[in-house]
């Protein structure tokens, strides 16, 4: 927990709320961005209102630096088959995505579910909801559509994890969740330290999440969740598509007051524990 010697300066960095927390949690700060509040522009610019909407949520696709961001697809969206210069994965938060082979039959994946796309990899995406909004998240950049004559092999293959074929654990079988009515189900990793998992709070929780990763980014995929850190003047209220990230020794304080569970995807390179 926070001292109360523990002094934080607030300000608004464009329309996320930054949190610097010095003395007892030296270097440690918080970023939090409602959903409401994520400032979108194209997938593809040059394209215009044909293109999916996107926005950063932290990175910057069109540079050479990982990044996460939201992508919304209208209802009917379906590309031609193409390929991309990078790998990248994807948490479906609204809606019903399809995303493989050019020739496979449609798999309408629905909130929860979780894919990579290898880079080179010749592929097709298409949307069947009313509303179609993911995560996705790349490792380095830029984030580039080319044709499929372009199509190479990485060696990595592709998954596509629909949301009921995901093995959620609980307390009684991991070590870092404390909390009897929070579970979580791990996605991915690398050899860089990092990793990427989903937990899924019930209605009701009242707990924490702490973490001393130099990165740690969560992401709401579903639900809605109240949130509140040291030196946030009042609490958060987030909604699917918001995001929280922190660096150092913090403290998330997070409450599930809906009817239903919340689910966040975690990406972090330290472990992080639920109380």
């Amino acid at each position: 927990m926070f001292s109360s010697r523990l002094f934080c300066a607030l300000m608004v960095a464009g329309t996320a709320t930054v949190v610097n927390a010095d003395t007892e949690n030296s270097g440690s700060l918080v970023k939090v961005v409602p959903a409401d509040d994520v400032e979108w522009g194209y997938l593809n610019p040059l394209r215009g209102v044909l293109s999916p909407g996107a926005a950063d949520l932290w990175g910057d696709r069109t540079t050479d630096s990982a990044t996460g961001m939201l992508v919304r697809f209208k209802q009917g969206f379906e590309s031609p088959p193409h390929i991309h210069n990078i790998t990248y994965r994807g948490v479906v938060i609204e809606g019903l995505m399809h995303n493989d082979d050019p020739d496979a039959q449609k798999m309408w994946m629905p909130p929860g579910s979780f894919w990579t796309q290898p880079a080179g990899e010749d592929h097709t995406t298409a949307a069947n909801g009313d509303t179609n909004l993911i995560y996705l998240e790349i490792d380095s950049g830029p984030y580039l559509v080319k044709p499929s004559d372009e199509k190479f092999d990485n060696g990595e293959r592709p998954l596509n994890l629909h949301e009921t074929n995901i093995v959620w654990l609980n307390n009684s079988e991991l070590h870092n969740i404390e909390a009897d009515n929070v579970e979580a189900t791990f996605v991915w990793d690398s050899d860089a330290d990092l990793g990427g998992s989903m937990i899924k709070i019930a209605s009701g929780f009242e707990g924490e999440i702490r973490t001393n990763a130099s990165e740690f980014r969560a992401v709401v995929i579903g639900g809605e969740v109240t949130y509140q850190a040291k030196g946030l003047d009042t609490e958060k209220h987030l909604e699917a598509g918001s995001y929280i990230e922190s660096t150092g020794r913090f403290t998330h304080r997070i409450a599930n007051d809906s009817d239903r569970a919340a689910t966040l995807y975690i990406r972090t390179n330290s472990r992080y524990t639920v109380k």
